[in-house]
């Protein structure tokens, strides 16, 4: 069975967090023009975590100070600690991880500690090294820019430029010194791609990326705790349960949406099951009581208004007055603020307009067009619902 005992690692609460006051007195000399802001900042943490082990003001498994608190002491960016922090997790000095932060950690120490799989720069480091080969590059030879090998790989300048800092970390690449979007790599020896590489990142579409490991587990988990129609856990309970961050079960979760196996709601509805991940998704048959995934993302007024305008070119003709706004809330199963924000919205679409007074209501003005209503099918929020209301067949 797939529970939390599956997961089990280092607890945040465990580890003691250094203090900006243990970080260096003497700031780092960021007028050095023949490095980048980054490299410095790596350069100046491991000097520092080197002498701090030595001394024992520091030890094997605190915590770094946040990237935020390092940034403001350093006066540097966020995104500039967190680059440095890459180069010498390299190295071998520290090991990061979401919800926990980054771990001093022995240099000598090959083992992880921490659950964590391969990167987007774990990938473009594999895609580097095979370009170098393919492109037939000798020693010597001057790389493109490290724009241009974002561009060739369809990846970021940064995770690009954090790739090629760690091939230059193992010797493969040396850098010119090259400020701005110049050639600034020059090849010391062709690069030696792992049969692990191989495995892990030769099919595109199946590459063991952390959100893509924890959509794994995360299926593992339905199978063994959950059956259909049951609620999941929130999102930062399953991130409790899976030891990572609640943005890494949110982009795992959306593969199993599309696949059918959850429906997602919003508010107090939550993500449901509505297939086990070892079944076979039914083909020909909709599901009784969810909308599709893209139907169901909508917040309730917005599901509400698409709704109305599908129910304006069914059942009414211009002029004709709609039911009153108890009555739509009543029908739909809705709150009656639901029903006035999208009539709202409606009224901005000149499809409606009100009117007050004894003879006053919601007039249909405009006829919505075809295609705002199509592709939609409305659904009760309430499963209870459904029974008793009948949508309007599309």
């Amino acid at each position: 069975m797939v529970g939390k005992e599956k997961f089990k690692s280092i607890e945040k609460s465990s580890l003691e967090r250094l203090d900006v006051t243990v970080l260096p007195k003497k700031l780092p000399n960021l007028k050095d023009k023949t490095q980048t802001k980054d490299s410095i900042i790596a350069n100046w943490l491991k000097s520092w975590i080197e002498e701090g082990l030595k001394s024992k003001k520091i030890s094997l498994g605190n915590l770094l100070p946040k990237k935020e608190v390092i940034s403001s002491y350093t006066g540097v960016s966020v995104g500039t600690v967190q680059n440095a922090i890459r180069y010498i997790e390299d190295e071998g000095y520290v090991e990061s991880k979401q919800r926990i932060g980054t771990m001093i950690k022995a240099k000598d120490d090959a083992e992880s500690s921490l659950r964590k799989q391969s990167s987007k720069r774990e990938k473009i480091i594999y895609l580097l090294k095979k370009y170098i080969i393919e492109q037939g590059y000798c020693p010597q030879d001057t790389l493109p820019s490290s724009r241009e090998l974002a561009k060739k790989l369809d990846s970021t300048l940064n995770t690009t430029r954090l790739a090629l800092e760690y091939l230059a970390a193992a010797g493969v690449i040396t850098s010119r010194n090259s400020r701005g979007n110049k050639a600034n790599w020059v090849l010391k020896s062709i690069p030696v791609i792992s049969d692990s590489e191989h495995v892990q990142f030769s099919d595109s579409d199946d590459n063991k990326t952390l959100v893509s490991q924890v959509e794994f587990d995360l299926r593992d988990y339905i199978q063994n705790n959950h059956k259909v129609n049951d609620r999941l856990p929130s999102h930062s309970e399953l991130a409790d349960i899976l030891k990572v961050s609640i943005k890494t079960v949110h982009d795992s979760m959306k593969a199993l949406i599309e696949d059918g196996v959850l429906c997602a709601r919003r508010g107090r509805y939550g993500t449901i099951v509505v297939r086990m991940p070892n079944e076979e998704a039914p083909k020909g048959i909709e599901h009784q009581i969810f909308a599709p995934a893209k139907d169901a993302s909508f917040y309730n007024y917005q599901r509400v208004e698409k709704h109305l305008k599908l129910l304006i070119r069914k059942q009414y003709k211009l002029g004709d007055k709609l039911p009153a706004m108890g009555a739509l809330a009543q029908e739909l199963d809705v709150s009656s603020n639901t029903i006035r924000k999208a009539l709202q919205n409606l009224a901005k679409q000149h499809i409606i307009e009100f009117a007050r007074g004894r003879y006053g209501g919601t007039f249909i003005t405009k006829m919505p067009e075809e295609k705002e209503t199509a592709s939609f099918k409305w659904l009760s929020v309430n499963p209870e619902h459904v029974q008793a209301y009948k949508p309007v067949e599309v």
